[in-house]
């Protein structure tokens, strides 16, 4: 496949692998920007109409970034701390015992207590013991025996998440409904709904009026779904989650963890604020440790054998498994700079299967791009293949507009 932009992209669309795709990609000033709507979303009816920068995706586990920020505001605010026992304000998640197998018939879990109390900074860097259970075969066992959903129910983050914890909370490092824990414990000590805050402290600052949590029922976003087709009829996501909706249709109440629907244009929004530290979200000094290393040295440990394992090239989000890498407040954290790409400290992680965003503070940029797969043959290798080449390509794209600049100076 090629590797620029343009060229991979309305490759994949002539082809059918994908309908189309947003890239959204900015510099902290503004002054570099790349904006793309490539290809067509299908509307309901069938019809074919070009893809909009305002086309509203759902950004699953993006929403994490978003999370991260709302919970953090919580802590500048002295509701929270990262480092605190969160047992008086989730019993319910302090509470949790660790599962360490079943016993020989198969049908008594194995608990322990746990040995140290569950933290903030746990739930926001993934290190709190807690695991989504198709990644545990101990969770998923579990919740195939205790905890299956009724037909069509829906479920809030603690029926949904009522399992065991994986591991003793600090100790190690799996990818977790953390944040969709952080962001309930936030509506407890605020009042309000995770929309509620988010839009109040988070949109309004930075002007973004298009973003609503799963079930979209606001009919100005709907009419511009990108995950609302025949494809998809009731709006779930399927493309972006590889065919499974289950997440969206079996959720009660806002995920901080998957949840929201936005545009690009309005996510890149929240990306430059960050790149910026502009102050509009958060202090300059809460950023600044937001692109620090937050893990314990056993969980770096238990991070390390997850990049390294089976599920590893996920949790890399494209970064090479030999660059050395740990956990930020938000994604993952690139702890050495790779030439001619990300520098050092870039904060990066995904959405689903098919969506990706950076915040690289070393080289002033940050980026998404958000590719939206044809179904009903999602192609693992070719949206692997496109994520990574907008990763890539944006890098020599503003190459070639600073050389570009500096030319300009130079004759003017």
């Amino acid at each position: 496949m090629a590797d620029d932009i343009e060229t991979s992209f309305h490759k994949a669309i002539d082809d059918g692998k994908i309908n189309g795709a947003v890239i959204c990609a900015t510099d902290a000033a503004g002054h570099f920007v790349y904006d793309k709507a490539l290809g067509k979303r299908i509307l309901l009816s069938g019809e074919k109409i070009p893809q909009q920068l305002d086309d509203v995706l759902w950004l699953a586990s993006a929403t994490k970034l978003i999370a991260t920020v709302a919970v953090l505001q919580c802590v500048e605010d002295g509701l929270l701390t990262l480092n605190g026992d969160l047992s008086s304000l989730a019993p319910d998640l302090a509470s949790k015992h660790v599962i360490t197998g079943f016993s020989d018939d198969g049908e008594t879990p194995l608990l322990e207590p746990p040995a140290h109390p569950i933290t903030l900074e746990m739930l926001l860097t993934h290190s709190s013991g807690m695991a989504y259970d198709f990644m545990n075969p101990h969770l998923g066992k579990w919740n195939q025996k205790f905890n299956q959903p009724e037909e069509n129910a829906r479920r809030g983050v603690e029926e949904a998440f009522s399992y065991p914890l994986a591991f003793q909370p600090g100790t190690s490092w799996m990818y977790s409904p953390g944040l969709d824990w952080a962001s309930r414990i936030l509506e407890r000590v605020t009042g309000r709904t995770l929309g509620e805050h988010m839009q109040q402290r988070i949109c309004n600052p930075l002007g973004i009026t298009d973003a609503q949590f799963a079930p979209v029922t606001r009919e100005d976003l709907r009419t511009r779904m990108v995950d609302l087709n025949p494809q998809d009829p009731e709006g779930l996501g399927l493309a972006v989650a590889g065919g499974n909706g289950d997440m969206n249709k079996r959720s009660k109440g806002d995920f901080g963890g998957h949840g929201l629907f936005m545009t690009g244009a309005d996510y890149v929004k929240v990306l430059r604020s960050l790149l910026a530290n502009d102050g509009k979200l958060l202090k300059p000094s809460t950023v600044d440790d937001m692109f620090q290393h937050h893990l314990s040295p056993e969980a770096s440990a238990g991070q390390q054998d997850a990049l390294a394992g089976p599920m590893g090239g996920f949790f890399r989000v494209g970064v090479d498994p030999e660059t050395k890498m740990g956990h930020g407040l938000g994604g993952l954290l690139t702890l050495q700079s790779v030439d001619g790409w990300y520098g050092e400290r870039t904060l990066t992680w995904g959405g689903g299967l098919s969506f990706a965003w950076f915040i690289d503070r070393e080289n002033d940029l940050c980026g998404l791009g958000a590719v939206q797969p044809a179904l009903p043959d999602f192609d693992h290798e070719v949206v692997n293949e496109l994520k990574q080449t907008f990763r890539r390509d944006i890098y020599r794209k503003r190459a070639a507009w600073m050389e570009q600049q500096q030319q300009q100076q130079q004759t003017s």
